[in-house]
């Protein structure tokens, strides 16, 4: 009967009680071999607005979850829907990856998106760019000491830039400026690829708003500096950049390193392990004692992954503590440590003290 209605399996299931949508979803994730992933971990903040495909979603029942280069995770409570997923694949011109949800939550989270779809995913990117907020590590943003350092079009451009970053999943952005031209490039996936090109004239005015986001000192070029961004994208969701400048034949190079708190709460089966890879991690963190090394090039996951198990082993029973430099992705739970060389708090100092704080799991990076 659930084929006369027009609808699919699993909701008819859900829908008429017929059996609970856990239960539902444990069978259909041993039936089809795929991980279950709990939607109550996800602040639905962090769902990719302009994959956000609205009659797809409420024909199919289907939400993308997150886009890594050409990958699109979509999360489906009915495996057999494969029509759903052949028309997002479509539509979207990515490689679909099911990730396997409870009914429940998942009609709950689509309706929270479209009932807000007109006023949080229909508006123009300009209005986006504006309402956008940008605090330094204190929360207070520095008075801009130079009027065409706040010129419009400036902070709107740096602003597109870094959201258009975030949207690709990059992991750093490369702002870099020549003899005879100025170049962006993002890294995603390990690999850095060209992003924009922007008017020469502009390079100075562009790098000084960005130390000026990241609170350095714009009147110093000569020498390396540091400095970080939070970006806050709605009430619930910031980002972070760690922001790094050093000093060229052709002026300032920046790299923004960026650092999404929910890239470490998305769940092992989002981060695109192959299944062998993901059962022998999954293996070593369940070991009661042991060490793991996390190796690999620019750009490989590292930091997600070592963040990802952390926050796997974060249970109540866990003393967890970490010495970073720095302390990339801030999680609720874990007692993490920027190590300071200059006043004596060096990771071996670190790991020392860790010692006499009664840990569980010690995590160095």
């Amino acid at each position: 009967s659930s084929q006369k209605e027009n609808k699919h399996f699993v909701p008819y299931v859900v829908e008429n009680k017929l059996a609970p949508a856990r239960a539902v979803a444990h069978v259909a994730s041993h039936e089809f071999g795929l991980p279950v992933f709990d939607l109550d971990a996800l602040e639905h903040d962090t769902v990719p607005k302009e994959l956000i495909l609205e009659d797809l979603i409420a024909k199919h029942r289907t939400l993308p979850l997150l886009k890594r280069s050409n990958k699109l995770y979509l999360a489906i409570s009915d495996p057999t829907n494969v029509r759903g997923l052949d028309e997002y694949k479509f539509q979207t011109g990515c490689s679909i990856v099911a990730i396997l949800v409870e009914d429940d939550k998942l009609t709950g989270l689509i309706s929270k998106l479209l009932d807000a779809s007109e006023s949080r995913f229909d508006t123009d990117l300009d209005e986006d760019l504006d309402s956008l907020e940008i605090a330094s590590e204190e929360d207070n943003v520095r008075e801009e000491e130079a009027s065409d350092i706040d010129d419009t079009p400036i902070v709107r451009f740096v602003n597109k830039l870094l959201l258009d970053a975030i949207n690709k999943g990059a992991s750093d952005i490369h702002v870099e400026p020549y003899e005879k031209r100025f170049r962006v490039r993002y890294r995603v996936d390990g690999v850095l690829q060209e992003a924009a090109f922007p008017p020469l004239n502009m390079a100075g005015r562009i790098i000084a708003r960005i130390k000026v986001m990241s609170q350095m000192d714009i009147s110093e070029r000569r020498v390396p500096q540091d400095g970080r961004i939070k970006m806050k994208l709605s009430a619930k969701r910031a980002i972070d950049f760690r922001v790094n400048t050093c000093p060229t034949l052709f002026g300032e190079k920046i790299v923004l390193r960026i650092l999404d708190p929910s890239s470490a709460q998305l769940g092992i089966e989002m981060l695109g392990y192959e299944p062998d890879q993901e059962k022998l991690y999954l293996d070593a963190l369940a070991q009661p004692y042991g060490m793991i090394l996390v190796t690999g090039p620019t750009g490989s996951g590292k930091t997600v992954s070592l963040y990802t198990g952390l926050n796997i082993l974060n249970r109540p029973e866990m003393n967890i503590s970490t010495a970073e430099d720095p302390a990339e992705i801030n999680l609720p739970g874990i007692n993490q440590v920027n190590v300071n060389p200059k006043v004596g708090l060096t990771f071996a100092e670190a790991l020392k003290a860790f010692l006499r704080q009664d840990p569980d799991v010690i995590m160095v990076g």
